[in-house]
C-alpha cells in the first residue's frame, strides 16, 4: 500500500478543516431527496426545486456546493446526477445507502463529533459517555439506526457469501447481527443455513420485520440481549462478527475471539468483519475516521489492526486464517478455521 502524500498547501489544510459542510450539503440534498429529483435525466433549477419544495435561491446555493463537490454535474443551465451519486443515493436503487448516510451519519453518529475532544482527553462527564447497550435501550434510536444499518450492510454480507464457502455450514451464529442483515445475506446464498442472531432487544424488533419480509423467519431467529452477556448456543459450524469489535471496549475483544473458538464446531469458520487500519498505521483513511469517531461516544473503544486480529485469532487456536479487503478503503475481513477434531 502507497503512503499517505504529506499535505503541502494551506488550501489542503482547508479542505480537511472545511470538509463537514461538504458533509452536510450531501445529507442536506439527501434529506430533500435532491439525487431522486434530478435522476432520469436531471433538470433544471426550477425543476429541482419544484421537486424538493426547495426555495429556487437556495436550491440553486446547495447545487452549486454539490457541484463543486464533484455529486452533482452541470451542463448548460441543466444538472445530472454524478455517476456514483446516481448509482447509491438514488432511492429505489439497487445499490442504494442513502438511508445510512442521512439516518445514522447525519442524525445519530455526527453530532457525537462535538465531544470527540473531550472524549479524547478524558474530560468527557459520565452521562456523555455512553454505549450501544444505553444508546439502544430508547426504542426510537434503535430503530433510527438499525434500518439505516440494514441498508448499508446488505451488500456487504452478499460479497462475503462469496468470498467464503461455507456450502457445508448448517448453522450459523451471528454476535451483535443488528437486524440480521449478514444472517439474510448468508442464507439466501446457501439455502441449508440456519442462523441464531445476537443483538439488543429493541433492534431484534426492527429485525424481525427485515427477516419476515425477505421470507426467511423460518430460518433466521433472534436472541435478545446484550452480547457481552447472554449465553451463546454452542457447537455452531459459522461464528460472524460484523462491526462488533469496533462497537465494545477494547479489553473485551481477546474474550470475544476465545468466546467464538468455545462455541464453534470442530472445523467451524469464525469470521471477523470491522473497520481496521493497516499494522503500520498508515490507512485506509475511512476506517482510521471510522475509529476515531467511535471514540466520541466510547472512549474504550480499540484502533483496531488486521494484524492485531490475527494474532488473536492465532492465540485462540485458529489455523488457516486469512485477511481480505471488504468495502474497499474502508473494512476488512478476518478469517479462521477451528481446527477438526483430533488434529
Amino acid at each position: 500500500m502507497s503512503l499517505p502524500k504529506p499535505l503541502e498547501s494551506a488550501e489542503q489544510i482547508s479542505d480537511i478543516a472545511f470538509g463537514f459542510m461538504g458533509s452536510k450539503a450531501l445529507f442536506s440534498a439527501l434529506h430533500v431527496d435532491l439525487f431522486s429529483a434530478l435522476a432520469d435525466g436531471g433538470g433544471s433549477v426550477e425543476d429541482v426545486a419544484g421537486k424538493t419544495g426547495l426555495d429556487p435561491d437556495r436550491a440553486m446555493t446547495l447545487l452549486t456546493a454539490l457541484t463543486t463537490l464533484g455529486l452533482v454535474v452541470r451542463n448548460g443551465k441543466a444538472y445530472e446526477n454524478a455517476p456514483a451519486a446516481d448509482a447509491f443515493l438514488v432511492k429505489g436503487r439497487k445499490y442504494d445507502f442513502g438511508d445510512y448516510l442521512r439516518f445514522q451519519i447525519d442524525k445519530q453518529m455526527y453530532p457525537f463529533l462535538t465531544q470527540l475532544e473531550e472524549a479524547l482527553t478524558g474530560e468527557l462527564e459520565p452521562e456523555q459517555v455512553s454505549s450501544y447497550a444505553d444508546w439502544f435501550s430508547d426504542a426510537e434510536e434503535a430503530r433510527i439506526y438499525s434500518e439505516s444499518q440494514h441498508s448499508g450492510s446488505l451488500g456487504p454480507g452478499r460479497s462475503l457469501a462469496k468470498m467464503i464457502d461455507l456450502s457445508k455450514a448448517r448453522t450459523l451464529l451471528d454476535v451483535g447481527g443488528g437486524t440480521g442483515a449478514f444472517s439474510i445475506s448468508l442464507c439466501k446464498a446457501y439455502p441449508e443455513l440456519r442462523s441464531t442472531v445476537l443483538d439488543f432487544p429493541n433492534v431484534v424488533d426492527v429485525g424481525r420485520g427485515f427477516v419476515k419480509k425477505a421470507g426467511l423467519s423460518d430460518r433466521v431467529e433472534f436472541n435478545p440481549g446484550n452480547a457481552l452477556e447472554i449465553e451463546w448456543p454452542k457447537d455452531r459450524d459459522v461464528i460472524l462478527m460484523s462491526y462488533l469489535f469496533s462497537g465494545v471496549p477494547g479489553e473485551t475483544i481477546p474474550g470475544l475471539v476465545r468466546a467464538a473458538m468455545d462455541h464453534l464446531a470442530p472445523g467451524g469458520h469464525f469470521i471477523v468483519h470491522d473497520f481496521m487500519v493497516e499494522d503500520d498505521r498508515t490507512g485506509p483513511k475511512l476506517a482510521a475516521l471510522w475509529q476515531l469517531q467511535h471514540v466520541a461516544f466510547n472512549p474504550e473503544a480499540r484502533s483496531v489492526t488486521s494484524g492485531w486480529v490475527r494474532a488473536l485469532m492465532e492465540a485462540a487456536g485458529f489455523k488457516d486464517i486469512e485477511i481480505a479487503e471488504m468495502i474497499p478503503g474502508m473494512t476488512t475481513m478476518v478469517h479462521g478455521v477451528k481446527p477438526a477434531a483430533g488434529a
